[in-house]
């Protein structure tokens, strides 16, 4: 009993030992230089979280120790660090389009399914090409044609209700020729008289299709809020 304890106490001595040396190591920040050194080290180290997240410290701080020593201890020669650097990319890239895939995949499937089950709404209509649409509010206008400018007011969004895109939201409608948007847009809005306002339901094919863009990913079924304000609105000036 009296040994386990008297070890239990060593132990804990050398715990304690061990983690003040560890506080009294933390180095200070009080020059210019070591804020500096720190600062750099920060950045870097953030630079590197998101451009490197397998990053392994131990071999970094000792290729940062090595270089800064002026490089005569380098365990690899400039031709080793740079095959390694194109395998790991090549490696990344296979990563991630193996992702993108997957995605475009998953997208495609939910979009499909999505599509299947808003059909079956009394107040949905689909035309021949797939496109789904809902109307809000009919208008009493004209119906523009693939060679007219419309003046629209829209909201964009995924099917998880996330908006990536809304004139409304910037305060100011946008004005494009229908030859000029995706297929999607270009059919549903000759569907609308002018002053209508309609729920666009565009599969990926009449949308961004696998490529997708900035804000919309691969296969994405996308939902468009629109209102045909004007039709060639300049001609009308």
């Amino acid at each position: 009993m009296k040994k386990t304890f008297i070890a239990l106490a060593i132990t804990g001595v050398i715990g304690a030992g061990i983690a003040s040396t560890l506080v009294a190591a933390e180095p200070d920040l009080k020059t210019t230089d070591e804020k500096v050194s720190y600062g750099m080290g920060l950045v870097l180290g953030e630079r590197m979280r998101n451009d490197l997240p397998d990053l392994q410290m131990e071999q970094f701080l000792q290729g940062i120790q090595h270089g800064n020593a002026g490089g005569d201890e380098a365990r690899m020669s400039r031709e080793e660090i740079q095959a390694a650097l194109q395998e790991y990319q090549q490696s990344m890239q296979k990563k991630q389009m193996a992702e993108m895939e997957q995605l475009a995949t998953d997208n495609q499937a939910a979009g499909a399914s999505f599509l299947k089950e808003n059909a079956e709404r009394d107040e949905v209509m689909t035309t021949d090409s797939g496109l789904q649409y809902e109307v809000i509010e009919e208008g009493e206008g004209d119906k523009p044609t693939a060679d007219d400018q419309v003046k629209v007011h829209y909201t964009g969004a995924l099917l998880n209700g996330e908006v990536f895109d809304s004139s409304r939201d910037r305060g100011e409608p946008v004005t494009f020729g229908l030859s000029q948007v995706i297929p999607g847009w270009t059919e549903g809005l000759q569907l609308m008289s002018e002053g209508s306002r309609y729920k666009l339901y565009i599969p990926s094919e009449l949308a961004y299709g696998p490529g997708g863009n900035r804000s919309i990913g691969p296969n994405e079924t996308l939902v468009f809020d629109v209102e045909l304000l004007e039709i060639n609105p300049e001609a009308a000036k």
